[in-house]
């Protein structure tokens, strides 16, 4: 989901929220490593008190202390230290934010810890999937009273640019006509560039020379003398992303000097 967060500067900022099922799995890996806190926690506990011969009373103190601190202290401390982060976060790539798109604070973190031993800990963490459901940045009821949401903070993959016009083209390339390529072709050909490294040869030979075949109703002249069809394709399509660059540069510089103009 895209969210368009406007900043206190009045700055647009596009903060891609996390929907449900990455919160889910980064919650659940987040509750096995607490809960396996919890055992060793248990297990010290128990070793703690028999070795002092502590009475019924001090031993439940101790087990309130330390389920105190596995489930709102250490939850705290984690999210305050990391900014929004916690390792179900940071295997899933998200982060906590306040509503503007900032850093969470101190008193955001509490909050959202606070209420989450309620919605979380108490209910099973039922009441945070109900309200995560029915919100369209899927909140849970700490995000709500707390001013924040998850964002997707792990960016995609970009994808590798284009190559430029192979040198055995560079001559071709000043005096081709390309015709107007339609998008579909264009597209099939461009991931067959992207993908031509991982491809098998006889299947990168096979495609290449279908597209080949389709790209020459289009373009005139053909290739020159020793060039192959992948690298033919190539210096196509990477021409005719210098032309479109050169058209979209000339339409800008005309729409500057309009509006110098009628400022004046």
């Amino acid at each position: 989901m895209q969210e368009h967060t406007i900043t206190g500067e009045a700055v647009v900022l596009n903060l891609r929220a996390a929907n449900f099922m990455p919160r889910l799995g980064a919650a659940l890996i987040d509750a096995i490593v607490y809960f396996l806190g919890w055992v060793i926690l248990m297990v010290l506990v128990a070793e703690f008190t028999s070795a002092f011969a502590m009475d019924y009373a001090a031993g439940q103190a101790v087990v309130i202390i330390s389920m105190v601190t596995l489930v709102f202290l250490i939850p705290f401390l984690v999210e305050g230290l990391s900014k929004g982060r916690s390792l179900g976060k940071l295997i899933f790539g998200l982060r906590v934010v306040r509503d503007d798109g900032g850093t969470i604070r101190w008193r955001h973190a509490f909050t959202r810890c606070l209420t989450g031993v309620f919605e979380l800990w108490m209910t099973a963490g039922s009441v945070a999937i109900i309200a995560s459901l029915f919100n369209k940045q899927s909140k849970r009821l700490g995000d709500m009273m707390a001013g924040t949401y998850v964002i997707m903070a792990r960016a995609p993959r970009v994808p590798a640019s284009m190559p430029d016009v192979p040198p055995a083209m560079q001559q071709w390339a000043q005096v081709a006509d390309l015709g107007r390529i339609p998008p579909a072709l264009a597209h099939q050909v461009h991931t067959l560039i992207r993908n031509s490294p991982t491809m098998r040869p006889e299947s990168l030979a096979q495609i290449s020379g279908q597209l080949y075949a389709q790209v020459l109703n289009y373009v005139t002249p053909g290739p020159p003398a020793g060039v192959d069809t992948l690298t033919f394709l190539v210096g196509v399509m990477a021409e005719r992303r210098n032309r479109d660059y050169q058209v979209l540069s000339r339409q800008r510089e005309r729409r500057q000097r309009d509006a110098q103009y009628l400022m004046r």
